[in-house]
């Protein structure tokens, strides 16, 4: 590093200039770990009051509310993952301004709860508006700093981020019956944002740190839907001998999670996003991705619950809050990661497949979780034994990584 270059990163406040995409060892810093474990405080509280929905047998309207509240907690954290990775300058403003989108989220998280049970979006939206208002300062700050296409992208930005927000205030003043329709127009508002903004100039984000986001805040929430359904088990044991029931469920949950983890790492995706297309579309999908995977844990406490007895539900019922969710994931990491890395049939086959299987084990009864588990387990030592295989017959280790 240059004398010039380090007195430049030594002032408090810079110029908030593209970095390079090329740039070298470019990782997650200290403070995008930070603003990802905020953010899991309200993964963890839109998971519980979708729990609570669904164990009182009012399932469509909880998981509705589910995917609105956890596109608002998505969207913002995608928003802010792709603008660091192309603006991230650690200065003393953009270090302030990032600790109030924090905020935000937990301003939002501290609203799930009524937006579940009275459907007051109040302070979900109030948390919205905090996280946006601070990005779009952060885009004006670009636009400042920036001339020509850039400055113009910026503007967009900053423009577009402000306009949905005005939007959003449909949700505090329009009768409930119309609140669905409005999330799905805003959220098709929302995703056109980045697609107008940077139609002529694509903003300069890093492959490898995107990459490296995504499969962090991935773990996180798997995590997450551990730490939920471990609560969950030792709350029931503690208050029932309800063990033999509990254990199934207990290890065909850590089966699931653990094969979650193993089919989203088995190859780096970086690779393959080249494009502004690409990795729009990539980006889009975690939506999928992450609600899923969080919506695991919800559905392992469901389990619980109905195992032991304190759930207004059927087996069948509970079965499906776990499988149903698993089978999704499958489905979306096959069809973001795993299909642009497959060789043959045999090998794209496998996580459809296994979904397809996952979904048929929601009719087994008190070993619905286990037999997931056990079929996520097995989807994983199918893809091994393939990829060993084609390796074998290549004189190597093929595209598509140590697994399928």
């Amino acid at each position: 590093m240059t004398s010039s270059t380090a007195r430049d990163r030594a002032r408090p406040l810079r110029r908030l200039t593209a970095r390079g995409r090329g740039e070298a060892h470019r990782v997650a810093s200290p403070l995008e770990l930070l603003f990802d474990l905020c953010f899991v405080v309200a993964v963890a509280q839109a998971g519980m009051q979708l729990v609570h929905a669904v164990a009182e047998s009012h399932a469509g309207e909880g998981i509705l509310d589910y995917a609105m509240v956890f596109f608002a907690i998505w969207w913002a954290w995608m928003n802010f993952t792709w603008f660091a990775s192309a603006y991230d300058n650690d200065d003393v403003l953009y270090r302030v301004v990032t600790l109030v989108q924090i905020a935000g989220v937990l301003v939002l998280a501290a609203g799930v709860s009524r937006a579940f049970e009275d459907h007051e979006f109040a302070a979900v939206w109030l948390g919205y508006a905090i996280m946006r208002f601070a990005l779009s300062w952060q885009w004006l700050r670009v636009a400042w700093s920036a001339e020509g296409p850039e400055r113009t992208m910026a503007l967009r930005y900053a423009g577009g981020v402000l306009l949905c927000q005005v939007g959003w205030v449909g949700l505090l003043v329009l009768p409930e019956g119309g609140r669905a329709w409005l999330f799905l127009v805003m959220a098709v508002l929302e995703m056109c944002v980045p697609v107008y903004a940077e139609k002529d100039h694509p903003t300069t984000w890093h492959p490898h740190h995107i990459a490296e986001r995504y499969g962090l805040f991935t773990i996180i929430v798997l995590g997450e839907t551990i730490a939920a359904a471990t609560v969950a088990v030792k709350s029931a044991v503690d208050e029932s001998d309800a063990l033999g029931e509990l254990l199934p469920i207990a290890v065909g949950g850590l089966l699931i999670v653990f094969a979650a983890w193993w089919i989203y790492f088995v190859v780096p995706i970086h690779s393959h996003l080249r494009s502004s297309r690409q990795s729009f579309l990539w980006g889009y999908g975690h939506y999928f991705v992450f609600a899923s995977a969080a919506a695991i844990g919800a559905g392992l406490e469901v389990a619980v619950e109905q195992a032991v007895g304190t759930a207004r539900l059927s087996t069948l019922a509970a079965s499906a809050a776990v499988t149903l969710p698993t089978a999704l994931y499958l489905l979306t990491v096959w069809a973001l990661h795993a299909r642009h890395f497959k060789v043959g049939v045999a090998q794209q086959l496998v996580l459809p497949g296994t979904a397809l299987l996952v979904i048929g084990c929601t009719f087994l009864g008190d070993w619905a979780v286990l037999a997931a588990g056990l079929v996520s387990a097995l989807a994983v030592a199918t893809g091994t034994t393939l990829t060993a295989r084609a390796a074998g017959r290549d004189g190597g280790v093929p595209a598509s990584g140590p697994t399928g």
